[in-house]
């Protein structure tokens, strides 16, 4: 196949990839809009304090007289303390939320319904939000065990293989598929590579994925700005296959790989993720293009835990960027409260051994270590990672931190939100 013919195809595969993936993150337009504006612009109260709802259901930006709703108001992810349904004569409705003793975040659900069909929306209130406190304990030997792992890791090779994707490559950066051994013999760790072609020593960034199966294809972009930048996967598979392998993957041999061995602190399907972001590190280092110091972590959801993860355990990392980080505060369900993705513990059913196993593994233990300059940015109408949970890792950072809120966002961001963070992590590492 011709050099040109496999670009065209990369592109257009590239392209369908994006699509999907901005379509899946962003909320799509609706033909009736159901709003939900709490009394406090900026969507926080103080503990004790009532909040008000007000809600209003429109079409073409008019308000949709005599539409019928049902509304629930209760504290986010837990059973509803308040379920009623109501007409809406002119398009809007006061609904009475009350309020919460303690910290944490009041949710208020509607769901309209026109011409046969079914609209939702949200809105999420905070309670003294800077002052929720984690559920899960630190175990003692928390350092210990992660010191272990690393030595373990150390003592294996990296046994890297770099594989040149001319189809990638810009005029500026040069861009590889990296397979590299993980902390096992015969683990790999893949991902995508770019660096600039002009020689000199260069600033690194480490991009963290999201949770699921999927190929992946580098940040070019940003290494043309003079960024070596290292887009891993988890899974152990090459990041360059048709999209379709990733998805059969994701049906049947990796699904449901969040809780693979949970009941067992060494066997977790975890360690080897966390372990690759240590490994993806020792990569970045030896790379002769690396300036040797300047180094960042960022990534969302997943990725978002990963980030403070990789700079919690990895001395190395200088600054991260993290959106709406999961696998954070798990054992909140115990304590009557949402705790973070994937919810292994909402049914409060779970054994004592993976209960354990959690605390070697949720975010908040790897916050609690974190020391370098941190930027933090989510929503409070997130499902996924809900903000109860997020706040009790970003509570437990001492180090320099910046939280952007945007109130209204669920599990996706404006992208404002993006800009803001590229922004932030350009001027760290590039000194603008």
């Amino acid at each position: 196949m011709k050099k040109h013919e496999m670009k065209r195809i990369f592109l257009s595969s590239l392209v369908v990839f994006l699509l999907s993936v901005s379509l899946q993150a962003q909320p799509t337009e609706k033909l009736v809009k159901v709003a939900i504006a709490p009394d406090h612009a900026n969507w926080v109260y103080n503990k004790g304090e009532n909040v008000k709802f007000k809600v209003t259901v429109t079409k073409n930006s008019e308000l949709l007289p005599n539409v019928k709703i049902r509304y629930e108001v209760g504290p986010e992810m837990m059973t509803p303390t308040l379920k009623d349904s109501a007409v809406l004569k002119e398009g809007g409705l006061i609904v009475p939320g009350g309020t919460l003793k303690d910290a944490g975040f009041l949710r208020c659900k509607v769901v309209a319904e026109y011409d046969g069909i079914k609209y939702e929306g949200l809105a999420t209130v905070a309670f003294n939000p800077e002052l929720i406190k984690p559920t899960v304990l630190y175990p003692d030997d928390f350092i210990q065990f992660w010191d272990k792992a690393k030595q373990d890791l150390a003592a294996v090779p990296m046994d890297v293989k770099l594989t040149l994707l001319p189809e990638r490559c810009t005029e500026l950066t040069n861009v590889y598929q990296a397979n590299i051994q993980n902390y096992k013999l015969g683990m790999r760790l893949y991902g995508i590579v770019s660096i600039p072609k002009k020689p000199g020593k260069y600033p690194a960034l480490l991009r963290v994925p999201g949770a699921g199966v999927r190929p992946y294809y580098g940040d070019p972009s940003t290494a043309d700005l003079g960024v070596i930048t290292f887009e891993i996967g988890i899974h152990g598979i090459p990041v360059t296959m048709d999209a379709g392998i990733y998805t059969d993957l994701g049906r049947t041999t990796l699904d449901g790989y969040p809780i693979f061995n949970l009941d067992d602190r060494d066997k977790y399907y975890y360690k080897r993720v966390y372990l690759g972001c240590v490994r993806a590190i020792d990569f970045i280092y030896s790379l002769p293009e690396f300036d040797g110091s300047t180094l960042a972590v960022t990534g969302g959801s997943q990725g978002g835990a990963l980030s403070i993860v990789t700079a919690g355990l990895d001395s190395r990392v200088k600054y991260l960027a993290a959106f709406y980080p999961a696998l954070c505060d798990l054992t909140g369900y115990f304590s009557n409260r949402a705790g973070g993705w994937p919810h292994m513990f909402r049914d409060l059913k779970a054994g004592k051994e993976k209960i354990e196993t959690a605390k070697y593994y949720d975010v908040v233990n790897f916050a609690r270590n974190v020391k370098v300059p941190g930027f933090y940015s989510w929503g409070f109408n997130d499902v996924v990672c809900p903000p109860t949970s997020t706040f009790s890792a970003y509570n437990s950072i001492t180090a320099p931190k910046e939280l952007l809120i945007m109130q209204e966002t669920g599990h996706w961001t404006y992208p404002e939100q993006n800009e803001k963070s590229k922004q932030w992590l350009l001027g760290k590492l590039l000194g603008r």
